[in-house]
């Protein structure tokens, strides 16, 4: 309107109206003032707080643009007054850079004070999955709307509502103006996502992924039970194999301790025989074993018998349930072989005590020779006539 004169709220210097090059109507300073925060603004971040405010009146709600607190602590692009006519949502129309620090620092100065912040934005930026924000594009052509791209969410959930079904948050678009209203009056809140992103939803949204998230921590506390009790009976079962080969090795060396008991009661018990056969005490148990191998029978030692030459009397049985019989003679003198049964063998630790039997034998005779020593076993016919 020609010779109307407009003025700058914030620094009172004559404007001017014009359209930018991107058709966004403004005003501009006829002489640009160095301490005007509106002489500095764009004509898109001008036209973008315009949007807000009108946005936020058309909600029902008194938006003011450019107000700022007494402190001068901070200073909102379009400041939301609630039905008491108080300040309690700041609208901020961020075109500018701004660090994820610089964000939430200006939201909590605004918190201080107990007003919230929505930070819009038109590209996206490193702050905005910190703080509450919009990301935002401007109308296409004439008589289109704003658009939200990103800020808003829904929590979707597949039916029936199982963990075998699929949920995730997904983003929703909407008009700006839309968001706007549901912002104001709360019918969606700031909420933070599982990876601390925050974004814009409805309360309803939050108590089902809460649900979801209730349904997972219980699973997950029964898989970590299970596991846990996995783990329980698996220490468990150590713990009883571990007693096992304990009880084991006991029964070991309590068997060794006894069989190391009978062994020297036994050579207790073989001294005087020992010393008849001229043999170590020490080589005994070898001998025994290479009897009871080559005969493949159960071998037990009887006493010396006079009748047999002093000789030590072997028992054996052919299976569990028979009774033992006297299967052979351990090193008797040869003076006792005039009459010896021709079935009863003789056994001799060397063929030192083999030369012995063959000189005196008046018979044919069954020999073992079981060397200890050398570990060697041979079986030999001696007697007149079978001379070697």
């Amino acid at each position: 309107m020609k010779g109307l004169e407009l003025a700058c709220p914030e620094c009172r210097g004559k404007v001017f109206a014009r359209v930018s090059p991107h058709r966004a109507r403004h005003f501009y300073h006829q002489v640009r003032p160095r301490d005007c925060a509106l002489a500095n603004e764009s004509p898109e971040h001008h036209l973008l707080k315009l949007e807000l405010a009108t946005a936020a009146r058309a909600a029902g709600f008194r938006a003011e643009l450019e107000v700022g607190n007494e402190a001068r602590t901070w200073r909102a692009d379009v400041l939301v007054f609630d039905r008491r006519d108080r300040p309690f949502m700041a609208l901020e129309a961020q075109l500018s850079p701004m660090t994820p620090q610089e964000a939430q620092g200006r939201t909590d100065r605004y918190a201080a004070d107990g007003v919230a912040v929505c930070w819009i934005a038109v590209e996206k930026r490193p702050w905005e999955r910190g703080v509450p924000s919009l990301r935002v594009a401007p109308p296409r052509s004439r008589g289109d709307a704003w658009t939200v791209r990103h800020g808003m969410a829904r929590y979707t959930w597949a039916a029936p509502h199982t963990l075998k079904t699929k949920a995730a948050w997904t983003h929703v678009s909407c008009s700006l103006v839309d968001a706007i209203r549901w912002i104001l009056q709360e019918r969606v809140h700031a909420h933070a996502g599982p990876d601390a992103t925050v974004w814009w939803t409805a309360r309803s949204y939050v108590q089902l992924a809460v649900v979801r998230a209730r349904l997972e921590a219980d699973a997950e506390a029964v898989l970590q039970a299970a596991a846990a009790e996995q783990r329980r009976q698996a220490a468990d079962m150590r713990a009883a194999s571990a007693e096992r080969r304990r009880r084991a090795a006991e029964d070991r060396r309590q068997a060794a301790e006894e069989q190391a008991r009978e062994e020297r009661a036994e050579q207790e018990r073989l001294s005087a025989f020992f010393e008849h056969a001229g043999m170590d005490a020490a080589l005994w148990p070898a001998f025994m074993h290479m009897v009871r191998s080559t005969s493949g029978k159960a071998v037990e030692c009887g006493a010396q018998s006079p009748a047999h030459g002093n000789g030590l009397l072997l028992y054996s049985r052919p299976c569990k349930d028979s009774a033992f019989q006297l299967a052979g003679v351990v090193c008797p003198d040869p003076s006792a072989l005039a009459r010896w049964p021709a079935d009863l063998t003789i056994l001799v630790p060397g063929r030192a005590w083999l030369s012995r039997i063959e000189e005196a034998a008046r018979s044919p005779l069954k020999v073992a020779v079981l060397n200890p020593v050398t570990k060697r076993c041979a079986y030999e016919r001696v007697g007149p006539g079978l001379r070697r």
